[in-house]
């Protein structure tokens, strides 16, 4: 690792992380926390994909939806309008809304090939997002003046990895200190509760997927343009958190450290989170 003890973390003078995880266990509120607090430079992934990796893809969906209309449509073809995404750090919608959901399409439901194919589109900017923080480490450091690097990853790193041997996770592991936020079995149901009440587009494991889409329609008897995508969202979901699970732990039990969400939950200042990674070290 990066740092091997609490007293090279201590005394590093420059403090690279990569913080990995389910959503909703505290990756973003760190980072936000060390951003507004402290000397650290704070690189999304789901930020970079949208922008640099999907941006395209996610402008010209909105656009083909804006040709459907002849007021829009007209306005765009002699440039009298332009569209662009607006993602920020704290609003990845635009991303999330083409990723979208399979199903039904008149409730909003992908095509399920048209579905696969983003989901592989993201796969990519997600490998290249990741593959690109040692170039932002740099640029934060040379360019910006930062002292200190916090990478807020997406919480799907685990399926876009390979545990075993994997130039990602050895390039990660080279320039940042890899941190797992470990939930337990009560955290999983508070974010299924949670996920029920909005189901958010989100990106899966190809073979999970796959296995869960065909489970889905034989268990409701349904064809791909019958599913709802809500419905088929939740149960999704519900898999890829519990398949998740031993992933997460691999990755942290062989590439880095690992906090409990409850801790991370108290931490209220850097000098909270820079002794909870003391600790973990220790």
């Amino acid at each position: 690792m990066l740092y091997n003890s609490a007293e090279q973390w201590n005394n590093a003078t420059n403090k690279n992380i990569l913080l990995f995880g389910m959503s909703g266990l505290g990756k973003t509120h760190l980072s936000n926390l060390l951003r507004t607090e402290g000397d650290w430079f704070h690189y999304s992934i789901d930020y970079r994909i949208g922008t640099r990796y999907m941006g395209d893809h996610i402008v010209d969906n909105v656009k083909s939806e804006a040709m459907k209309n002849p007021f829009l449509a007209n306005l765009l073809k002699t440039d009298s309008i332009y569209i662009r995404s607006n993602i920020t750090f704290d609003n990845l919608a635009p991303l999330s809304t083409y990723l979208g959901q399979p199903g039904d399409p008149n409730k909003g439901g992908l095509d399920y090939k048209e579905y696969i194919k983003r989901q592989s589109q993201h796969l990519e900017a997600e490998q290249r997002a990741l593959l690109d923080t040692p170039e932002f480490i740099n640029k934060s450091q040379n360019l910006y003046g930062y002292s200190n690097f916090v990478c807020d990853s997406s919480g799907s790193i685990c399926e876009v990895v390979d545990d075993d041997n994997d130039i990602i996770l050895k390039t990660l592991s080279e320039n940042l200190l890899i941190v797992w936020i470990k939930g337990e079995e009560d955290h999983n149901e508070e974010l299924i509760a949670r996920f029920r009440k909005n189901p958010k587009p989100m990106y899966y494991n190809q073979k999970l997927l796959e296995e869960s889409w065909e489970s889905f329609k034989t268990l409701n008897s349904l064809k791909d343009n019958e599913v709802e995508p809500a419905e088929f969202a939740i149960y999704a979901y519900e898999r890829a958190i519990k398949s998740r699970q031993p992933k997460y732990e691999a990755i942290g039990e062989k590439w880095g450290v690992t906090l409990e969400a409850d801790k991370v939950s108290n931490v209220k200042t850097c000098a909270d989170f820079n002794n909870i990674i003391a600790q973990s070290l220790g």
